[in-house]
């Protein structure tokens, strides 16, 4: 069994901030991984395989299992396979460069965030053939498989079974869908719903749907914006998501409320009113929930 360092999960750890730092929106898991090779080249004992399962590397799962702690730290993010340094993050990598003393860092604010937990986790040692082999890795690996395979289910959606599903999560959520747009012109609007079933009450809420790869920039936010009557309440989901000038509009206007939702935050939305939704429109996006062994002391 060989022991993973302090000084080389600080070299490991530090690689991927460096990768990360030009991207400001992260970049995909797999895709830092690869990269990381050529920055912090792997030791023979990370290139090689593990003994009882053949073709998976000690190197990638290493790296995961040591960036763990910069997680719960707060200098690194994780969701759903893409990765994300918080300004937290960029401050600590320029602030420490010396990899073992900045692993020190890491570890402490790691136990910090451990004592505030409801219930404490079992403690792990980065050591190659027990912990890098833990539920965390396993879990991680499993949610960005998931994750992928949701992906590509939504935007492979045809734009009208989209635009249902939205409308579906908006009944999951309390509110009663009047209108949805149907194939022809739509003026710019995919859903119209209200608070009640008359729309009396509260607030109209106004949707728009876009499906589709590329940001949705600051003139496509106003565009949206031009469509709200005083007294509307704006919802914009695009699959690409949203530019941060586009997120800074909608953000400081006062007459207007807009939010932005983007496919991640559209399927946390989903998973997190699942059991609202309409069974019909619960088979645009089915879910089944897989569960983990979780040791506890």
């Amino acid at each position: 069994m060989a022991e993973i360092t302090r000084q080389r999960s600080g070299e490991l750890v530090r690689g991927v901030f460096e990768i990360l730092l030009p991207h400001g929106d992260g970049l995909p898991a797999k895709e830092v991984l690869r990269k990381i090779e050529k920055v912090v080249p792997p030791t023979p004992f990370e290139a090689s395989d593990y003994p009882n399962a053949p073709g998976v590397r000690r190197y990638e799962r290493i790296i995961r299992f040591s960036t763990i702690p910069a997680v719960k730290a707060g200098w690194l993010i994780k969701d759903k396979g893409q990765w994300l340094l918080t300004d937290q993050g960029r401050w600590a990598f320029d602030k420490w460069e010396n990899p073992a003393e900045f692993m020190q860092v890491v570890a402490r604010l790691y136990r910090q965030w451990k004592k505030g937990q409801p219930q404490e986790e079992q403690e792990e040692e980065l050591e190659a053939e027990g912990s890098v082999e833990s539920a965390a890795t396993t879990l991680e690996e499993s949610e960005e498989a998931a994750w992928s395979e949701i992906e590509v289910h939504l935007l492979k959606m045809s734009p009208y079974d989209f635009q249902e599903l939205v409308a579906g999560l908006l009944r999951g959520m309390g509110y009663h869908v009047a209108w949805i747009s149907q194939p022809g012109p739509d003026r710019g609007l995919d859903v119209i719903a209200h608070s009640d079933p008359l729309g009396i009450t509260g607030p109209r809420i106004k949707v728009q749907v876009k499906r589709r790869a590329d940001k949705i920039d600051v003139d496509g936010v106003r565009s949206f914006m031009a469509l709200l009557a005083e007294g509307d309440v704006g919802l914009f989901v695009c699959t690409g998501g949203f530019t941060k000038n586009a997120e800074a509009e909608a953000r400081h206007q006062e007459r207007r409320r807009i939010m932005l939702v983007d496919l991640k935050r559209l399927f946390d939305l989903w998973v997190d009113h699942y059991g609202q939704i309409p069974e019909l429109k619960r088979r645009l996006l089915p879910l089944r929930p897989i569960y983990f062994l979780e040791t506890i002391d």
